[in-house]
């Protein structure tokens, strides 16, 4: 099946907040009223219940004038995603199209996908069951997975109407921006196009006007090299050798042991 990414081009984003609006209704996600930013900006950032946030950043550019930036906020959907790494359920997984999502059955709510994700960008949902008690699933952007299936294209970028945001082969949307970057290079001296490699690169690939740094988001975001060693090494032996439910115990320790205090650490996070 072919590969698919989003192009975001935040040069032409006007801040209207319309992919925001799309995401809400197509995902029926329920409304989250919050204090005042301080600026426009509506939300902090993505929630479990908002996935799609569109940032305002204000910037002193090099003439020494105030100007707001603008960057639309979700999952990158990365090609080797830590979130995936450290799941000990698997219930984080990649679709068929390669977009990274949450399996609910089999989430159990650990919140392991929370402390690793370099971007911040996955959150856990509270629910109540028929007899009242709380459980937790994890959330985030889908890169509208269900929509791509059908032959749309991804809700947010169907209402955006500058042309800030496109969808299409992975490859095209990457040779887009690096010629978009080649154009305004002029005008955004540091510019960037952000597709990181720590994480394999990813499925939202960024035209940015100034370093990741001013848009909060990380230079070079990596893997966890402990949520490596543990899934592409140690738990497979240890489920040959212990079995699946002894490895499932060791590794719910493992993981709070070390994936959390490396999170701790680490400061990558936006």
């Amino acid at each position: 099946m072919a590969e698919y990414a989003k192009y975001v081009d935040v040069t032409k984003c006007d801040g209207c907040r319309a992919c925001m609006v799309s995401c809400k209704n197509w995902n029926d996600l329920p409304a989250e009223p919050e204090d005042f930013q301080g600026s426009n900006q509506s939300h902090a950032k993505v929630t479990a219940n908002t996935w799609n946030v569109l940032s305002f950043i204000e910037h002193e550019n090099a003439s020494g004038n105030l100007e707001y930036l603008f960057r639309h906020s979700a999952c990158f959907h990365c090609k080797e995603a830590a979130c995936v790494k450290v799941c000990p359920e698997d219930a984080m997984h990649y679709s068929e199209l390669g977009t990274v999502v949450v399996n609910d059955e089999k989430c159990v709510g650990c919140g392991y996908c929370v402390q690793n994700c370099p971007f911040d960008v996955v959150s856990l949902a509270t629910y109540k069951d028929k007899h009242g008690k709380e459980y937790k699933k994890a959330q985030k952007c889908t890169l509208c997975t269900d929509r791509i299936e059908e032959g749309m294209q991804p809700a947010c970028i169907s209402v955006c109407h500058t042309g800030a945001m496109e969808f299409g082969d992975r490859d095209k949307m990457i040779q887009k921006a690096e010629k978009r970057l080649a154009e305004i290079k002029g005008k955004f001296p540091n510019a960037v196009v952000y597709n990181p490699p720590g994480v394999g690169g990813t499925q939202t690939i960024y035209v940015l006007a100034e370093k990741p740094s001013v848009y909060g988001l990380p230079e070079n975001p990596k893997v966890p090299t402990s949520a490596v060693v543990w899934k592409d090494y140690a738990q497979p032996i240890g489920k040959m050798m212990l079995g699946a439910t002894t490895m499932a115990v060791i590794g719910a320790y493992i993981s709070n042991k070390i994936f959390y205090k490396e999170d701790e650490g680490d400061g990558g996070h936006e």
